[in-house]
């Protein structure tokens, strides 16, 4: 009689228990470090001086460091590039946790950086009798609440449609971010009469600067910014994680009809959710449009809306992994863009370098979620 043996694959895959936090970073760590290693071999293959000279690999990896460290102001540019991606960022939190996938940051912060410019444009540098009718204090009170009502309005409307009609928010909020671009076009057609768009700085409206002594430079400008978002990430921890919302939020996220069947009114945590999404994005927008930039284009966000979906996603929602995480993006570009200068590269090389590191990162959370086992060299039990 013959018997049937049942052989195991030689490779198969299971589900990891949860990994101690040290052991995820070091598998984090060591994506990095294979992935910087992998751009050092493409840095060797495609640019010209690396192929010349493989004795200046060693100046293409310092390159990442002088891009943002290596003078005072490119410090001060790398926290404050920091601080405005993690602001987005932590707009996007919220939603996220509750699986509403909120792709419209993008449009939601343009419109409060908008609306902080459009007050400012309105109302700022306004004289009477040789008086300014505005003082900066307050047309930065009133640019503060314009940036978050702009941001609030922009935020819940997808939000709305989703609580009573149950839209893909995903589409929803993405076409929202083209809505507000095109708005922002139509304004500076209004406001720029001539024809070319460009609204130029204000000269009103520009946020204080604080602990002068710390910094001898302009940048020390950048400070206020800093401090700002660094408290923010600490009300939205605090908020994610020890108040009634946060648990509402995280309950939504997990099941909905969990959610209902604990008495939580899902509608309503939607669009409450939505409206602090909303509110935080004008609060970048305000950062951008009173502390940056002063002025508005359809380039003001300049995608940062977008790339903090990638910093969401890497920090698993988590606030306080955000700074990291941004750190991390902002570290990459800056330093891309320093090779790019160094070695005379065209502009869609460091985006190949960034797309490579961040190919590994995020290819290491299979490693963190799945072991990889092959099959024993016993034999297997023979089944009859």
């Amino acid at each position: 009689m013959q018997s049937n043996k049942v052989k195991a694959p030689l490779v198969h895959l299971s589900r990891r228990d949860t990994l101690p936090i040290w052991s995820k970073a070091l598998i984090r760590l060591a994506a990095f470090v294979l992935g910087m290693a992998v751009c050092g071999l493409v840095a060797m293959l495609l640019i010209e001086k690396l192929r010349l000279d493989p004795s200046r690999l060693g100046e293409f990896y310092y390159s990442f460091i002088k891009g943002s460290f290596s003078t005072l102001a490119k410090r001060w540019k790398f926290f404050k590039n920091t601080a405005v991606l993690l602001c987005i960022a932590l707009a996007l939190t919220p939603a996220f946790r509750m699986r509403f996938w909120n792709t419209g940051a993008e449009g939601q912060t343009l419109m409060g950086v908008l609306a902080a410019v459009a007050v400012n444009f309105y109302l700022g540098g306004k004289y009477t009798n040789g008086r300014v009718v505005w003082p900066d204090w307050a047309l930065l009170v009133l640019m503060f609440a314009a940036s978050l009502i702009a941001g609030a309005v922009w935020g819940v409307i997808p939000a709305l449609f989703k609580a009573r009609w149950n839209t893909n928010e995903t589409l929803f909020t993405l076409m929202m971010n083209y809505v507000a671009t095109f708005f922002v076009s139509y304004c500076l057609i209004k406001w720029v009469p001539s024809g070319s768009s460009s609204l130029g700085k204000l000269s009103s409206g520009k946020l204080p600067t604080v602990f002068t002594n710390l910094g001898k430079s302009q940048y020390s400008d950048y400070l206020l910014i800093i401090i700002l978002v660094g408290v923010v990430t600490a009300l939205v921890y605090v908020y994610l994680n020890y108040s009634k919302h946060g648990y509402e939020i995280s309950v939504v996220g997990e099941s909905e009809r969990t959610a209902r069947y604990v008495g939580i009114n899902v509608n309503r945590v939607i669009v409450r959710t939505m409206v602090l999404s909303g509110l935080l994005c004008g609060l970048a927008g305000w950062i951008i449009g009173a502390g940056l930039d002063r002025s508005v284009t359809t380039e003001s966000v300049g995608g940062q809306g977008f790339t903090a979906i990638m910093v969401c996603w890497l920090a698993k929602f988590d606030p306080v992994m955000m700074m990291l995480t941004s750190g991390l993006i902002i570290f990459l570009n800056l330093g891309a863009d320093q090779i790019s200068t160094t070695f005379d590269v065209s502009g869609a090389f460091p985006n190949v370098i960034i797309g490579i590191v961040l190919f590994f990162i995020i290819g290491s959370e299979f490693f963190i979620n799945y072991k990889i086992n092959f099959r024993s060299r016993q034999a297997p039990a023979a089944v009859k």
